[in-house]
Parts: structure tokens; sequence; C-alpha cells
């Protein structure tokens, strides 16, 4: 299998929800879709993860490192 990227698999994972809302997919094709998506969604996840956790190694306040919560919602507090 080739290597894939957050951003190959985020884009595959665009098509397949696309295939299952055309609702032209047998019921077999579906589900093999379904499983699908749903290792790549576990893929993304964890590339998230790995990205968040350096994140928070590279945050750094008053010359030592600091964890900081990521705020998912973008305000700031």
């Amino acid at each position: 299998m080739a290597r894939k990227t957050f951003e190959d698999a985020l884009e595959r994972l665009g098509e397949i929800t696309h295939d299952l809302e055309s609702g032209e997919l047998s019921l077999e094709a579906s589900l093999k879709k379904f499983e699908e998506g749903i290792k790549l969604a576990q893929f993304c996840n964890s590339k998230l993860d790995d990205c968040q956790h350096k994140v928070s190694l590279l945050l750094e306040k008053n010359g030592s490192l600091t964890e900081t919560p990521f705020d998912s919602h973008g305000n700031g507090s």
C-alpha cells in the first residue's frame, strides 16, 4: 500500500462520503466504502493526535516548554 498523507486520506473520505450520499451503491458496495471510510478516519485522527502532541511540545513560555490546552473553539480562552 502506498504511503498516504493526511490530505490524501481526507480527500478520499470526501469521495467516499459523496459516493455513500448518492444512494446509487449496492448494500455490499456501501459497506465496503463505509469500512474504508472508518479506516481512513482512524488514520486521520491518529495523524491529528500526533500533530497535537508535537504542537504541545513546541509551545514555549518563559524559557521552558509548557503544555497549553488546544482550544478547539478558536476563541482563545
